[in-house]
This record gives structure tokens, C-alpha cells and sequence, in this order.
């Protein structure tokens, strides 16, 4: 179970100008929705950030093609096959879900974004996304957000969305999202899918400063497992039907102050992401702060989060602080000083000065360590910058369900 959520999503508003619909095309899933359309207004503007792996998936490579040639009107998202490891052939079945979209929603070809997710190396199995495609735009609704949360899930164990409504200068504005991922996380872009929407006005600058801001702060601080997608994408799409006033430059108060409130909503699905890490047991927060760069402090923050001996650790409620101190130290900060680092679980200082901190017991570490969500504040003596990102530990279960995936 995921650690400290549940399959109850929270209110969900509907966002003005916008439409979902979904569909059981049985892509790979049967008795579930595995497909998803979402309807754009004409006046929308939208953002997308993409995977910055080499292998990127075949919808990547079609979606970034038209958002440089046309103004999205549709994203296409199917679950359960991520077309991505898949040559040519891929990418003309990318296109062919495009154009089932395009014949029936009687818009152009490059109005579609397409978006999978699923299993690497399998050819789409085109022949279900006719029927697909028509019943999701049957059932295109402003309500939709939680059906669509559910049905682009894959190994996901529970849904995962947000909303927000926020009072600003001439009214109220809303953004409500829903993502996806639970294994194959690790910050890179963007780990995974996350669809935004929000009814304010964003001049296309502000609209790609705020999303790449939002990311930064979330999606682009989380890791599971080390591994990042093929296929991940985040897209926000603006649009503009709020009484709320254009924001039109990005270092204007409004602009400020919508960058907070996405990024707010953007790390709870984020965190989702993280509590809902495949056979995850624990949500771990990693603090690392006193460095002289905020790099610095995030290559620290990664180094153990990325340990398998400090993720199993905690799987195993063990506070075998050692691990941690060990990853510190092969974290490449030149110059190093181990005398000036400490490290604390939540409020209990394990080591300082390079060694056993005084007051501590095994008995306290051992209380910290039993408990769902768990700090680690490393402070590295050197500087005044400081970063944080999450994760979660390493299981059985994770292991089980990434052998057992395919079968």
C-alpha cells in the first residue's frame, strides 16, 4: 500500500475549457480504461517538458514535433504500452493515433500530442484504438479528471491527482492535475506523465517559465529508483478563461504567486509519485543544507538517496547510519571536510564531527526508523545553500513486481 495515501481521490474542479474522456480499448489492461482524450478550447495555450533520455519513446518525439508546428487541441494517452525502443515503426503508429484523432475530432494532424506509457519494446496495437478513441470522445466531460487519473495508470497501486483554487487580483483561478509512476522514477525532466490545467491567462513565456519552474521544485526532486523513463512528459495547459487578468511577464507579482501555487500542486503529485514508489514502505525526505551551491547540495541528496544499501536500510527500520555517511563521502564535493558534516533522522543527531554523536542511542535511532515518513538532514559545514528531495526505501516488493512486470 502506498505509504500514507489512499484510492480516495480529493475534489477535483472541473478546469473551464477543458474536456476529458476515457475508454477501455484494451491496449494491454481488460476491465479497465486504458485510454484517455483530453479536449482543449482553441484559445489554450500549453508547455510540455519531455524525457531527456537518448531512447526517448516514438510519442515523444511526435508530440515535441507539433508543439513547434500547431496549437494543440488534444492529447491522446494510452496505458499498458509505452511504444518506445519500437524505430520507424513506432513512430508512424504515433501518427496513426493522431490521425484517428484528428478524423474524428476534425481538427489537424498536429493538433494531437500522443502519450504512452507501459511496456518498452511492444508495437501499438492499432487495431484497438479506433473504437477507443471514439468512445473517449463520447464521454468528453469537465468532470473527468478522476476517470483519467485512473486509467492512465500503470503499476500505480492508487490514483493520483490535485486541485487547487486560488483567490489572486480579479478573481479566482484554478489548476487541478493528475500523473502517473510508481517504478522507473528518478528526475530527468520530468519522471513520469503529469497533466496541468488552469483557466488563467499565461502569455506563452510565462506559461513555459512557470511550468519549468513548477517541475524544478517537484517533479525534477523525486527518485525511486535511479532510472529514467522513455517516455515521461509533463504538460500544463492555460486556458485563459478566468477573470483573473493576463499574466504577461514572468517577474510580475502575479506571475510569482501562480508559480507557488502550481509548484504546490505539482509536489503533492510528486510526492504521490514517491509514496506510491513500487513496493515503497517508507516516504523519505532527504535535507541537505550548509553546501555551497544548490548543485552541491543536490548531489549529496541524490548520491544516498540512490544507495540500495541505505534504501534497504530503511526498509529494514535499521538505523545504520554508517551507509548514509558513506554515501556523503563518495559524493565527489571536492574538499570535503568530514569534521564539519552532521546528520540527523527527523530530530535525533547520529553523527557529528565524523563520528557517533554523543547523545546518541540505538534505542532513539531505532524509534525514528520504525516510523512511515522519515527526514534526513545531512548538514555539510561549508557553505549556506541548501536543496530537498524525495524518495523511498527499497523492498521485496519492489523486485517482485519489476521481475513479475511483463508476465
Amino acid at each position: 500500500m502506498a505509504v500514507g495515501l489512499s484510492n480516495e481521490l480529493p475534489a477535483l474542479h472541473p478546469v473551464a475549457g477543458i474536456r476529458l474522456g476515457t475508454a477501455a480499448a484494451g491496449i494491454r489492461y481488460t476491465g479497465r480504461d486504458d485510454l484517455v482524450l483530453v479536449e482543449m478550447d482553441e484559445q489554450t495555450r500549453t508547455a510540455a517538458v519531455f524525457t531527456r533520455n537518448a531512447f526517448c519513446a516514438a510519442p515523444v518525439i511526435v508530440a515535441r514535433r507539433h508543439l513547434t508546428r500547431a496549437t494543440p487541441r488534444y492529447l491522446l494517452i494510452n496505458a499498458g504500452n509505452a511504444n518506445a525502443g519500437t524505430g520507424e515503426q513506432g513512430l508512424e503508429d504515433a501518427l496513426a493515433t493522431c490521425r484517428l484523432v484528428a478524423e474524428q475530432r476534425h481538427c489537424e494532424l498536429e493538433q494531437v500530442l500522443p502519450f504512452s506509457t507501459g511496456v518498452i519494446s511492444e508495437s501499438l496495437p492499432l487495431d484497438r484504438f479506433h473504437g477507443g478513441i471514439v468512445q473517449a470522445a463520447a464521454s468528453l466531460d469537465a468532470g473527468s479528471w478522476p476517470a483519467a487519473a485512473h486509467a492512465i495508470m500503470t503499476t500505480d497501486t492508487v490514483p493520483k491527482a490535485a486541485s487547487r483554487q486560488v483567490a489572486m487580483a480579479g478573481g479566482t483561478v484554478t489548476i487541478t492535475g493528475v500523473a502517473k509512476g510508481s517504478g522507473m522514477i528518478c528526475p530527468n525532466m520530468a519522471t513520469m506523465l503529469a497533466y496541468i490545467a488552469t483557466d488563467a491567462a499565461l502569455a506563452p513565456q510565462v506559461l513555459d517559465h512557470c511550468l519549468r519552474e513548477a517541475v524544478a521544485a517537484s517533479f525534477n526532486s523525486i527518485t525511486v529508483d535511479g532510472d529514467t523513463s522513455t517516455n515521461d512528459a509533463c504538460v500544463l495547459m492555460a486556458t485563459g478563461r478566468s477573470t483573473v487578468p493576463a499574466i504577461e511577464t514572468a517577474d510580475s507579482e502575479a506571475s510569482r504567486q501562480f508559480v507557488a501555487e502550481l509548484s504546490a500542486l505539482c509536489q503533492t503529485l510528486a510526492q504521490a509519485i514517491v509514496r506510491d514508489g513500487e513496493g515503497a514502505t517508507k516516504f523519505i525526505t532527504i535535507e541537505v543544507s550548509q553546501g555551497r551551491s544548490r548543485e552541491e547540495c543536490r548531489q549529496v541528496a541524490y548520491t544516498v538517496a540512490h544507495s540500495p544499501l541505505v534504501k534497504t536500510a530503511f526498509f529494514a527500520s535499521d538505523p545504520n547510519w554508517g551507509r548514509i555517511l558513506a554515501a556523503v563521502g563518495r559524493a565527489g564535493i571536492e574538499d570535503l571536510d568530514v569534521a564539519g558534516v552532521s546528520l540527523f533522522l527527523d530530530d535525533v543527531c547520529i553523527a557529528e564531527g565524523g563520528a557517533l554523536a554523543a547523545t546518541y542511542t540505538e534505542a532513539r535511532g531505532k524509534e525514528v526508523m520504525q516510523r512511515e515518513e522519515i527526514t534526513i538532514q545531512i548538514h555539510l559545514g561549508r557553505g549556506s545553500s541548501r536543496a530537498a528531495i524525495w524518495t523511498c526505501d527499497l523492498s521485496h516488493d519492489y523486485v517482485r513486481i519489476n521481475a513479475e512486470y511483463r508476465t
